[in-house]
């Protein structure tokens, strides 16, 4: 397997950084604060296996506004040609996910949250979601995910990594894809 590059998108002075790989149905990835781009790269290479195209951005800046990175997610869509996707993140990226329904509705499929954190940013009413949680989290609490699901039960649902903390994503990608594919029903 090659490692795929890192591409720079830089609109109006920011670089941003992507990964862009894979043919099929999109799903634009998000990292987690202090993780790197490579943090979601086990789960990529699967989904990407697995007939997705899958973008995966570098870390965004967590000091800015989520209704700007959520713009920056576009502009990274717009750079690649995508006009629709499903949007996930992990952690302070599932933030920015859940942001972006907000003022680009017509460009989200569908959120994924993976460790979602406490934000005031309400999940949109006919955009499917999925949520999952590691059940040993300790950085992200699991009773946000349950929160979630609480405000919206006609459109989130939620899987759990049993025995799996935070980082799940990384340390537990099978399963993770696994509930991805199962939820998107892209086999």
């Amino acid at each position: 397997m090659t490692t795929p590059a890192i591409q720079t998108f830089e609109p109006d002075g920011r670089a941003i950084g992507y990964i862009d790989e894979g043919e099929g149905p999109a799903l634009v990835l998000i990292p987690e604060t202090g993780e790197d781009i490579g943090s979601l790269g086990t789960l990529a290479s699967i989904l990407v296996e697995e007939d997705f195209r899958v973008v995966r951005l570098a870390p965004l800046d967590a000091a800015a506004d989520a209704g700007d990175l959520a713009r920056t997610v576009v502009d990274v869509m717009d750079a690649v040609g995508l006009d629709h996707a499903w949007i996930g993140g992990h952690g302070f990226g599932a933030t920015v996910a859940r942001a972006l329904p907000g003022a680009n509705h017509d460009r989200v499929d569908g959120v994924l949250l993976l460790a979602p954190e406490p934000a005031d940013i309400a999940l949109a009413d006919d955009i499917p979601v999925l949520i999952i949680h590691g059940t040993d989290d300790d950085d992200a609490a699991i009773a946000e995910s349950a929160r979630l699901l609480a405000s919206a039960p006609t459109i989130a649902s939620v899987r759990t990594v049993d025995g799996a903390g935070h980082l799940f994503p990384a340390t537990h990608p099978g399963e993770t894809s696994w509930f991805i594919e199962d939820y998107l029903d892209w086999d």
